[in-house]
């Protein structure tokens, strides 16, 4: 359990902090770039919930997804390594499987595409594809370090899926599509 009595270390004054196994890396590693924009998409979902009030089950998965996104950085957080002295916290496939399973529910309700969908409608649909947009962001970076460094394939496999996830979840939160803004190609020529 983590116990936090302060809140500034002075550590990072430096341009550097340190990862979960305690090694120091700059700032703008790519690591510590991949589970900080893990955090924003936290953030924004944050912003989401504030327009779930009354719709406890889609507060709840949000809640949900939000502890996801923790356990999401702590496993990005901490290298790869044989024997480490701790198990360290590392995404599950059954995370993944849970994602997909509220996915197939929640578009089972909507009415198949039949354009490409602007972010708005609701303001929670706004900001779900805002989130959706961060997490895709993040998913790149996680790919990115993945090309130097070993990272959990269950990681990726959890963004990949949380960005269809949130993707749905605006759908239906927008009516279940019927309030969705639909992309009209060419519309302003």
């Amino acid at each position: 359990m983590v116990k936090l009595t302060r809140i500034y270390t002075r550590g990072g004054d430096r341009g550097q902090t340190s990862l979960g196994d305690g090694r120091r890396v700059p700032k703008h590693d790519a690591r510590v770039a991949a589970y900080g924009t893990v955090d924003e998409a936290n953030a924004v979902i944050g912003l989401v919930r504030l327009h779930t009030v009354g719709q406890p089950e889609i507060d709840a998965m949000l809640a949900r997804v939000q502890n996801d996104l923790f356990d999401l950085g702590a496993d990005l957080c901490t290298p790869e390594a044989e024997d480490p002295p701790y198990p360290p916290l590392r995404i599950l496939e059954s995370q993944v499987d849970r994602l997909e399973a509220e996915i197939d529910a929640m578009n089972a309700d909507l009415a198949p595409l039949t354009s490409f969908i602007l972010p708005g409608g609701s303001p929670a649909a706004a900001h779900l594809h805002l989130a959706r947009t961060v997490v895709r962001r993040a998913e790149r970076l996680m790919t990115e370090l993945a090309e130097t460094e070993a990272i959990n394939p269950a990681a990726v496999k959890y963004a990949n899926r949380l960005s269809d996830h949130l993707f749905v979840l605006s759908r239906k939160l927008n009516a279940d599509g019927a309030a969705d803004v639909l992309w009209v190609p060419g519309a302003n020529r």
